[in-house]
């Protein structure tokens, strides 16, 4: 798994829509290997971006509440916390 994908469940407050797809946007980044969208490639990658992040957005809503905090904090998170 991508190391640069933080959790998102159990955070407080909740993962923002932002966040969540930040995530959906780093994990389709990996699994399809484009790290710039070229005219032929960004149609199918904002769909799979799209797609992951709704997907994403329902499984945070029913899953149950962590017992502990996630152990890092999302990047959105650490550029806000730094002033950036």
């Amino acid at each position: 798994m991508c190391r640069n994908i933080t959790t998102l469940r159990g955070l407080e407050p909740a993962a923002t829509p932002e966040e969540i797809e930040a995530a959906a946007r780093q994990y389709v980044r990996k699994v399809s290997g484009v790290q710039a969208t070229s005219p032929q490639t960004e149609p199918a990658f904002e769909r799979a971006v799209a797609a992951v992040t709704e997907a994403t957005a329902h499984l945070l809503a029913v899953l149950p509440p962590r017992r502990q905090p996630p152990p890092t904090l999302p990047p959105l998170r650490r550029m806000a916390a730094k002033g950036g």
